[in-house]
């Protein structure tokens, strides 16, 4: 049954609210975490809750229990999207780091490994390894990111009637980045105002990608393990096969070519129909 004017009243006020709370708790656990992470590298991962640990706490102090987050796995729409969640980055990697590497923009070099074989071998077992394991380990901190960004801001965005939602939200995600960048602890590329700018055009992007996985999926599990795949496998494959000087002016999350083919993948999906599920 359609929900009445009363009921849309309510979930625009408890939204607003929600988001109100969410970001009192967000802003000073972040401005810590940043704090603790620039002086001690390993906080990073405290850094990466505290998105998560705002909503946790805002749903204890709300009584909002836990049911809207989704976590179950959502029968064969996830299904479906493991393969997409896998093989995007790939994807993104080889179309915007393979133009950077045969243009000569940016250098290939083989990832050090223990292993002694051809440089195409290597590459490619470490791309199948952190397809699986990176994504798997990833997940330690993407959880913590992804129960706030997705879990807990972007359906609250769209029940407090925020215009595009899913692009606020990826802008929302990008300004949280931006202290390690100005810091230069972040993808902070020769020219930092360019960088911020394309950095923002790359997670804005790519938080609208997620953001609609998790909304057609119904679930929270795919946008857990698409962050972790994106970390895994740009971060440590792509990325650490790329070196030069001007390696994060086309490379990396503040890349020219990254932000312009996730622009590109943002808006063909964008073309396609969606059909959400909340829950």
């Amino acid at each position: 049954m359609p929900a009445t004017g009363s009921e849309e009243e309510k979930r625009l006020y408890f939204a607003r609210r929600g988001l109100l709370v969410f970001f009192a708790m967000l802003i000073p656990l972040s401005i810590l975490g940043y704090v603790l992470a620039l002086k001690y590298p390993i906080f990073v991962l405290f850094l990466m809750w505290t998105p998560g640990l705002s909503s946790i706490f805002t749903r204890l102090l709300l009584h909002e229990g836990t049911a809207d987050i989704s976590l179950r796995v959502g029968g064969r729409r996830t299904l479906k999207a493991v393969p997409f969640i896998l093989l995007f980055p790939v994807a993104i990697g080889l179309v915007a780091y393979g133009i950077a590497w045969i243009t000569g923009l940016v250098q290939y070099v083989t990832p050090d490994t223990f292993l002694k074989a051809p440089a195409i071998v290597i590459f490619v077992g470490l791309l199948l390894m952190q397809m699986v394991v990176g994504t798997i380990i990833g997940l330690i901190g993407s959880v913590g990111e992804e129960l706030g960004w997705r879990g807990y801001m972007l359906t609250r965005l769209i029940d407090a009637r925020v215009p595009y939602p899913m692009v606020i939200s990826g802008i929302i995600w990008g300004l949280w980045h931006l202290p390690l960048m100005i810091a230069g602890n972040y993808y902070s590329g020769p020219y930092l105002a360019l960088s911020i700018f394309l950095f923002m055009i790359s997670v804005t992007s790519f938080g609208y990608i997620i953001g609609r996985l998790r909304l057609t999926t119904g679930s929270i599990w795919p946008a857990f393990l698409l962050h972790a795949s994106w970390n895994a496998i740009i971060q440590e494959v792509f990325d650490s096969a790329s070196k030069g000087k001007n390696v994060l002016l086309w490379t990396g999350e503040s890349g020219i070519l990254v932000a312009l083919a996730l622009l590109a993948a943002a808006w063909f999906i964008s073309r396609r129909p969606m059909s959400m599920r909340r829950l």
